[in-house]
Parts: structure tokens; sequence; C-alpha cells
């Protein structure tokens, strides 16, 4: 058994094939699209952050939009960038999403990726201190969101408040019980997926990793997770990890599916620069008949260690075609693999 959700980009554009054409359009759709995956049983829904593109952004808004429309579907992220995060801010937003869904949000962070524009953390007002990188600040960042989510109190009270304070040192509000628990790093690289492990957050591995020995991408991963796993047993964190992997999956079980996926049939792994000095490794695609599909994903290590597999989805392509995806992976492929 796994747990089956969905990644969207938020992606639109004025084009004639895309049913998201607007900001709006996204937004909503990402609502409905949401609602839809629950009703067909679909586990997550979640959500990219990118900034200065046509694509989601400020996530909380969409994310408690989602949780008042849906009862029992995963919600999260995948991730948010800390490098442009105000982490004492996001505790309070991040709390009074995860109420207004009553405990489903699955938040994932990470230092972020390559971005539209240079160091676009600088305008938002945000600078590295002295002798961090970038990485590291959205580290630092990440690790006073964990602190603040504790709910522990921190800030000495106005002798003479506005309103009557409670003994103590204050907290943020509103505090969400078990959300500090229910937050992912997103780990392109095997040592950030330890650093994951040892400071207690779940892991988010992507259709993307540093290539650090050259192996198949799954395998590369399977292996990153393996590391991941041992390290969050050296730390004897009392709870159990989770692991999620995304994967760009398609069943063609219509001519639609065929016009539209069939070439995905052939892909193989890709090497590139993800960075000027990193080089990464891309995992294929998967697009087949649900019974070739069935062999060519048992196959892939990474999925058998992972809990948790994140379908990547066209979100310009409707809400429709979408639930039709999502529907054909439930009913067609996940039943062979044992994750139904």
């Amino acid at each position: 058994m796994k747990k089956i959700g969905f990644l969207s980009f938020g992606h639109w554009a004025s084009h004639p094939a895309y049913r998201a054409r607007t900001a709006s359009d996204t937004l909503l759709q990402s609502i409905d699209l949401a609602v839809a995956a629950e009703e067909i049983g679909l586990d997550g829904a979640y959500f990219r952050v990118h900034h200065f593109a046509a694509q989601l952004a400020s996530p909380f808004p969409l994310l408690s939009a989602v949780g008042a429309k849906t009862s029992k579907i995963e919600i999260g992220t995948g991730v948010i960038d800390m490098r442009y995060e105000n982490p004492l801010y996001m505790v309070e937003d991040a709390g009074a999403a995860d109420l207004i869904s009553g405990g489903r949000l699955q938040l994932g962070v990470s230092r972020g990726s390559p971005e539209q524009v240079i160091d676009g953390w600088r305008y938002f007002g945000y600078e590295p201190e002295e002798g961090e990188t970038d990485a590291d600040m959205g580290r630092r960042k990440t690790l006073e969101f964990l602190e603040k989510l504790e709910g522990k109190g921190f800030a000495r009270p106005n002798p003479n408040p506005m309103f009557p304070n409670p003994p103590g040192l204050l907290r943020l509000e509103p505090y969400s019980e078990g959300l500090r628990e229910r937050i992912w790093w997103g780990a392109a690289s095997n040592a950030t997926a330890v650093w994951a492990a040892e400071n207690g957050m779940h892991l988010q591995s992507s259709t993307l990793k540093y290539d650090e020995s050259g192996k198949p991408f799954h395998m590369q991963q399977a292996e990153q997770i393996r590391l991941y796993k041992e390290a969050w047993k050296k730390a004897g964190h009392p709870r159990e990890p989770r692991v999620s992997v995304s994967r760009s999956i398609f069943a063609l079980v219509n001519d639609e599916d065929r016009y539209l996926f069939g070439q995905e049939s052939n892909r193989r792994d890709k090497i590139g620069m993800i960075e000027q000095d990193k080089r990464a490794i891309f995992g294929r695609s998967y697009a087949a008949e649900p019974d070739k599909l069935i062999q060519e994903l048992a196959q892939d290590e990474a999925i058998q260690e992972a809990d948790t597999l994140l379908l990547t989805i066209p979100n310009t392509l409707g809400v429709d075609y979408n639930v039709h995806v999502l529907s054909a992976i439930l009913e067609h492929v996940a039943p062979g693999l044992g994750w139904r």
C-alpha cells in the first residue's frame, strides 16, 4: 500500500491549447482538482512554489482554500524555497492553514531550486549572513521555522498589552499541534537527505538529484533514501519517517493519451547542469499501456523504497483530463503493483 498524490507545477500561459491561461484559472482549477482527487480516492494534493514566474507562488492561500473544500486528502507543497521566507510569519500562515484543514498539511520545504531571476531572495529583503551561502541561509531559516513550530514561548510580553497575556513568554499564534512532525525536506543530494533525517524532517526526492555516482537515476535515488533512513534511525527519533518520490507517469488507455504522451514511452534519464557547478541527473518519464507500465515501474528501486508517490501532472490541460490521468493510474496500474 502506497500513498499516491499529485504534484502540480501550476503553470499558466495564453496558449490556445491550454485550459489554464491565467493565474486565476490555475488557482481555481487547483482547488477543483484537489476536490476531485479526493473523490476518486487519491491521498494527496501537492503544489510547487516558484517566484517571478507564471506559476504558483504563494502557497498558503491556496492550501487554506483546498483545506476548506476537502476533508481527507493530504495537502502539501513540493517545495517552499526557504531563502524567500520569513520563518516567523511562515509559522503563523502554516498554522492557520493547518487548522483550517484539520491537521492535514504536509509542508515540503528546501533551500530552493534554480530561479527565474538572479538572487531573487534579495528582492524579498533577505541577505546571507557573513560567511553564509544562500543555501546556508535557507537551511538556517528552516531550522528557525522548525523551532518556532514547536510552540514554545520565546517573546517577552509587553507589561501594558492591548489584551491580557497568559503568563510567561509568548509563542506565535495560531499554534497547530503536530505540524512540526509534518515538515518535509526536498533533498537534491545525499548529504542534505541525511541532514533532513538528523533534524526530524520527512524526505521529498523529486525527479532530479545531483549525479553523485553515475548510476541510473532510480538507483541513485534509492541509495539516497536508504542513507536517509539509516540517519533517521541513528538519530533516534521516536516516530516513523516518510519518504516521497515524484514521477511523471501516464497510462495510455485511450487515443488522447497516446496522442499527448505516446512519445514519452522511450524516454531515458538525462544528464544536465542544474547550476553552474552542479551536474544533475533527471529521471525518465513513464508512458505506456498499463501492463507494460506495471512491469517498468516494478523495476524502479526508489519507488519501492518510498511510501508516497507524487504524480507530476500537466495542469495546463485542465481538471477533467488530469482527473482522467490520475484515475487511470489508480484503476489500471496501482492494483497491479500492490499499491491498492
